[in-house]
């Protein structure tokens, strides 16, 4: 029996009350701080066990939502942290690495746009250079832009951007770091409930999450042989930048799920840590699903 709050049970449907989010709207690629409320990453909350003690692990996209509360909860299960962000998002990128940092571990923010394959052969080149190997991939970048409009609405230029993003991306630095996981290591992927349920005005996105899907599937057999697994989570409405950066209306974010609300990042990085863990030992080419209640295959 414990009276530590960050171990007693909670109601899911009550742990982040959900007030009337107000709409909001930002620029792509959005921003922690406006946000209202403010994503939850586990700042207070996320404790570690040392599952991940002394693990290199890459993490894409780790400058804010599910790749910050990944990031987070890495370092304070014992990992060194290899993040990418976007040049403009120095800022966030900044706070992810203190947040590392103060869990004692090694945070190393790079700006890197993974729609160029030179950039992720040299990101895969920097975290050998760092951490003389990766022992955890995770593909978790991406990019979406709702178009309400249908398939007229969606641009050669978007296409191309989610794609390269989302599919092109993943697969160049899969390829360039395989020779540098060694036995034991994970690659973790991040799909998406769209990926079984897709939503039109996101086409494009639910296409490339399909794809992840397929991917990890695909891949995991062909690594099995060399003792490295392959996994991907698929989270359902999750309460980050990318949101009011990119959905016409965030008034209603996440009502649609069962439990009535959407995720926060801080409830998606468990999984990324399961994964990753010697406790997911013969696990490999599975889709973990966290979705708040939507069923999928």
């Amino acid at each position: 029996m414990t009276d530590d709050p960050a171990h007693a049970p909670r109601n899911p449907v009550t742990a982040y009350p959900r007030p009337d989010f107000p709409e909001q709207h930002q620029q792509h690629p959005g921003w922690t701080e406006p946000m209202r409320p403010r994503p939850d990453h586990g700042e207070e909350t996320y404790r570690g066990s040392g599952q991940l003690q002394d693990r290199a692990a890459v993490v894409t996209g780790g400058d804010s939502g599910i790749g910050r509360a990944v990031c987070l909860a890495y370092a304070r299960e014992g990992a060194d942290v290899l993040f990418t962000h976007l040049p403009e998002e120095d800022e966030e990128a900044r706070e992810t690495a203190r947040l590392v940092e103060a869990a004692g571990r090694r945070a190393v923010a790079v700006a890197c746009d993974i729609r160029d394959e030179e950039q992720c052969r040299a990101l895969v080149g920097r975290a050998v250079a760092d951490f003389g190997r990766i022992d955890v991939l995770v593909n978790n970048a991406a990019y979406q832009m709702a178009r309400p409009d249908g398939i007229e609405a969606i641009t050669t230029e978007q296409f191309d951007r989610v794609m390269k993003t989302n599919l092109y991306g993943m697969f160049w630095l899969t390829k360039a770091a395989l020779p540098h996981i060694p036995e034991g290591g994970s690659i973790i992927n991040s799909a998406s409930v769209q990926a079984y349920k897709p939503s039109p005005p996101l086409l494009d996105y639910a296409m490339t999450k399909g794809a992840i899907v397929t991917f990890t599937q695909a891949l995991a057999q062909s690594l099995a042989p060399r003792g490295i697994r392959v996994n991907a989570v698929a989270p359902g409405p999750v309460w980050t930048p990318l949101i009011p950066a990119t959905m016409p209306e965030t008034a209603e974010f996440g009502k649609q799920s069962p439990l009535g609300r959407p995720a926060q990042p801080a409830e998606m990085a468990p999984a990324y840590v399961f994964l990753a863990s010697r406790g997911a030992g013969y696990i490999t080419g599975e889709i973990v699903n966290a979705t708040g209640g939507t069923p999928l295959p």
